[in-house]
């Protein structure tokens, strides 16, 4: 059984996503939070394994919450709600660690497709979605972003590389297994390889390095 928190400042926000949460026979909520201070104290309480993260709350937002949160649970995955097309603040939510984002109008099995996917550690970025957001983070300075990250990327086996550059498109690991003819686990102790060889917490954040280097265009 997955369980979820849903941190949310809008009742009604918060009782539409439990209702859709409640429907799947595999996922449950375990707590809410109506403001981001709330949501931290709730999920070091509940331990839940996704956390849906409004941005804008009270008393703390959800860019900072998922900041600390993923520093004092790293277990814990974090899927940003938002508008994503207004609020530029989803791509700070992203380097602060959070798995991934949902807009708030997407349909119930997408929503659930993306809570499985967070709890088993992948994400729910189209390649579409997934270059917008990195187009933003590598607009400014793009070579010296580019010497940097081509750097980072030295302790990377060809292997590694190659994993890399799928994660960069977009690429569930089922998906990059069939790529590149590898066993599911293989890929995933590929992606665990990267994360602490590249000081990353997430795949998004795996994409960017991705990105930055050149490694996709």
């Amino acid at each position: 059984m997955i369980s979820v928190l849903l941190a949310d400042d809008e009742a009604l926000v918060r009782a539409g996503l439990r209702m859709i949460i409640e429907s799947a026979e595999d996922l449950t909520v375990v707590g809410e939070a109506t403001d981001g201070r709330a949501a931290l104290d709730t999920a070091r309480r509940c331990r839940p394994d996704v956390v849906l993260m409004d941005i804008r709350m009270p008393r703390l937002d959800g860019i900072s919450a998922t900041a600390a949160l993923r520093a004092a649970e790293p277990a814990i995955a974090v899927v940003v709600l938002t508008t994503f097309n207004t609020d530029d603040d989803v791509f700070q939510a992203l380097e602060a660690g959070a798995t991934g984002f949902l807009l708030k109008d997407t349909p119930p099995a997408e929503l659930l497709h993306a809570v499985r996917l967070a709890a088993a550690g992948d994400s729910m970025l189209s390649p579409a979605v997934t270059r917008q957001v990195i187009t933003r983070f590598t607009a400014e300075d793009r070579s010296r972003r580019r010497r940097e990250a081509l750097a980072r990327l030295d302790a990377l086996t060809e292997r590694e590389r190659q994993v890399l550059v799928e994660v960069g498109l977009g690429h569930s690991n089922a998906e990059i297994a069939g790529r590149l003819f590898l066993s599911e686990g293989t890929v995933k102790t590929h992606v665990t390889h990267l994360f602490e060889k590249l000081a990353t917490t997430n795949r998004v954040q795996l994409a960017i390095a991705a990105f930055r280097a050149g490694l996709v265009d």
